[in-house]
């Protein structure tokens, strides 16, 4: 077991931590105070990107520093191909939609994610600890510069096929998500993520069997038991995201957070119906609705997103669970109602007590 220890040891010491503790980048639900807050607890904070505007990423940064001198990683997802649209299931979709929520525009299914490139070079301006990908590798040029400018690339894979593709195009590290793992899921296809959603415990030892760089574990770790298993298991560090969301720092809506607190690992699925992208949230109202055979199938990324925003502002809005985006993983009930320094610290003394 003192190898698992010292694993995790040169992990932190890589990355100038004092814990092997990531905290997932949650678009939407990583506000500089809860990075801060494990950062400063000697964790790894982190800024979900993906929606946003390169002078929103400089303003979250900026934010960070004012609260910690600690590490933080920026995640974005790497750029699907043009959806194909289909302007039948689009109107179904609005029609389905309006049940639920305000009238859909037509318009709405146009919008799109903010430039990448900009994303890129605000986030390089930013300077990072690390810069983590999702849903595929970086462009092999993006990686050089990476590399010139001493930042870590984080791939998030979800199958050996997917780890080996990352090591070899010079990943410093993987993230290696089972299907437990609340939010989107970080497949490289598709129309993979529920096919391929495969447990933690089955995808970390084969990754980090397959691979000669160090591998962070992510997807149903919420305490000192999972933290301990899956170093056990191989991984240098752990990824964090819903363990998280309870802390009154990420600041998410109370029926959300309270919902966590009850859910059971069933009582969670996959679903595409808020992004196009398949993701794990809370079985709500609305995400049972449109999963049956009468619901019109979600629109491809970004398409979907941009129909389903108004529902998701409203149920923001009004703390409307049964509409809401509730992201979370199986493990969610571990979730403590504590803050997010404290937790961090507590799971490691812990976990670390758990391997000794």
């Amino acid at each position: 077991m003192k190898q698992d220890l010292a694993r995790a040891e040169v992990f932190c010491a890589a990355f100038g931590l004092r814990l092997p503790i990531l905290l997932a980048p949650m678009a939407g639900a990583c506000p500089p105070v809860l990075s801060a807050a494990v950062a400063n607890a000697g964790g790894l904070g982190a800024c979900g990107a993906l929606l946003m505007q390169p002078q929103a990423i400089a303003d979250w940064a900026e934010k960070f520093r004012a609260a910690s001198n600690g590490r933080f990683q920026m995640n974005l997802w790497v750029p699907d191909p043009p959806p194909r649209r289909d302007e039948a299931n689009e109107a179904a979709l609005r029609e389905f939609l309006g049940q639920w929520g305000p009238a859909v525009p037509p318009e709405a299914g146009n919008a799109t994610p903010p430039d990448f490139t900009a994303q890129c070079e605000a986030i390089f301006t930013a300077r990072p600890t690390a810069i983590s990908s999702m849903m595929g590798l970086f462009p092999a040029d993006f990686v050089a510069r990476l590399k010139e400018e001493g930042i870590k690339w984080l791939a998030t894979v979800t199958t050996v096929a997917e780890a080996r593709a990352a090591a070899a195009a010079g990943a410093d590290a993987l993230i290696a998500q089972g299907a437990e793992a609340g939010g989107h899921r970080g497949a490289f296809a598709a129309n993979e993520a529920e096919s391929a959603a495969i447990g933690l415990f089955a995808l970390l030892p084969a990754v980090c069997d397959a691979v000669d760089i160090p591998v962070i574990a992510a997807g149903g770790i919420a305490d000192a038991r999972t933290i301990a298993a899956a170093l056990l298991l191989g991984a240098s560090a752990v990824q964090i995201g819903t363990g998280f969301l309870r802390a009154p720092e990420a600041g998410i809506a109370s029926g959300w957070a309270d919902a966590l607190a009850t859910a059971q690992p069933e009582d969670t699925m996959l679903t595409r119906a808020f992004s196009g992208r398949t993701g794990r949230g809370l079985t709500t109202e609305y995400v049972l609705a449109a999963a049956t055979p009468k619901a019109p199938p979600p629109a491809p990324y970004p398409v979907q997103r941009g129909l389903t925003q108004a529902l998701r502002d409203a149920a923001m809005r009004n703390n409307d669970l049964s509409r809401m985006q509730a992201w979370a993983g199986q493990s969610a009930r571990l979730a403590p109602a504590r803050p997010a320094g404290e937790i961090a610290a507590m799971w490691w003394d812990e976990a670390r007590q758990l391997l000794c």
